[in-house]
């Protein structure tokens, strides 16, 4: 049988690997990942539908789908703006990823926390829930008014997890946006507005300790081996020890379309498997400019 993954999940606020035809793996952090890709990566398909051509996609391709299924599942997307008559009702929240890295987003109500986990929120608080397009007016005025993004890029979510503030310090930074936002008028007339409760996930993203990044796994490739412990998940990325000692992130979106086999199955065995995807290094800090000493 072969196993085709699909990515991470956050069901019930804890990681798992989704797989082709619904099955999730649970992942606990300290357990040991070991496995293989084997090749070619097909397109991951559209909004739970397989693609019907079973497309080649590139290995560097987050997406991980052709283009037809990537328009697919855009198709009906509330972050692309092309689902809105959504009757259910919206969350907006204002979410803290790292020092200076706050943004405003929506989400259904129904979903909860999931959203702010699949994004790797580190910390967060609602501020008003009501009918969508209500929702996504807010969500624009703030961004124009307090200059808050609605995006935050990955590589800098991933930086920042390995050297966090004190969580009294993340909730601070969530409470002055709060506080601000609330400032803001116009919007309390179309939402509810809600009290600033902040929800921190350092606990689990598994973030308490976590070493310096040394790189980040650039793409999976036909025969790469991924090895090593699992320390923590946050979003769609995976941050694991490898038996060299490194601690590498891992985009699980990369993993979308490969199908993957224990490391054990081909070679030397799991205990004997050694990492061999491509890596990029973590660039070293540029040295402190020395401009004072000629003054």
């Amino acid at each position: 049988m072969e196993w085709r993954c699909r990515g991470i999940t956050w069901s019930g606020g804890a990681p798992g690997l989704r797989w082709q035809g619904g099955k999730v793996s649970p992942l606990a952090y300290g357990q040991r990942l070991a496995f293989r890709a084997v090749g070619p990566r097909r397109c991951a398909g559209a909004r739970g539908n397989p693609c019907p051509l079973e497309a080649v996609v590139p290995g560097r391709s987050t997406g991980g789908r052709c283009a037809e299924c990537a328009r697919l599942d855009r198709a009906h997307s509330v972050a692309a703006d092309t689902f809105l008559d959504d009757p259910q009702p919206y969350r907006v929240y204002l979410a803290w990823f790292g020092p200076g890295m706050t943004k405003v987003g929506i989400t259904a109500e129904a979903r909860g926390e999931a959203r702010l986990l699949e994004q790797g929120a580190v910390t967060f608080s609602w501020l008003g829930r009501g009918p969508l397009m209500a929702a996504r007016r807010t969500e624009e005025v703030l961004r124009q008014t307090l200059g808050v993004p609605d995006r935050v890029a990955y590589e800098r979510k991933r930086a920042a997890r390995h050297a966090l503030p004190p969580a009294s310090v993340r909730a601070g930074e969530v409470e002055e946006l709060h506080r601000s936002a609330r400032a803001v008028g116009g919007w309390t007339e179309t939402l509810e507005p809600l009290e600033f409760a902040p929800r921190d996930h350092v606990e689990a993203f598994g973030l308490d300790g976590l070493p310096p990044l040394a790189g980040t796994v650039f793409e999976l490739v036909d025969g790469g081996v991924v090895t090593g412990r699992l320390l923590a998940a946050a979003g769609p990325d995976l941050h694991l020890l490898d038996p060299g000692g490194r601690c590498l992130a891992l985009d699980t979106r990369l993993m979308g379309g490969w199908a993957l086999r224990s490391a054990g199955e081909v070679g030397a065995g799991a205990d004997g498997a050694e990492f061999s995807v491509p890596v990029t290094p973590v660039a070293a800090p540029e040295p402190e400019s020395a401009q004072g000493e000629l003054f």
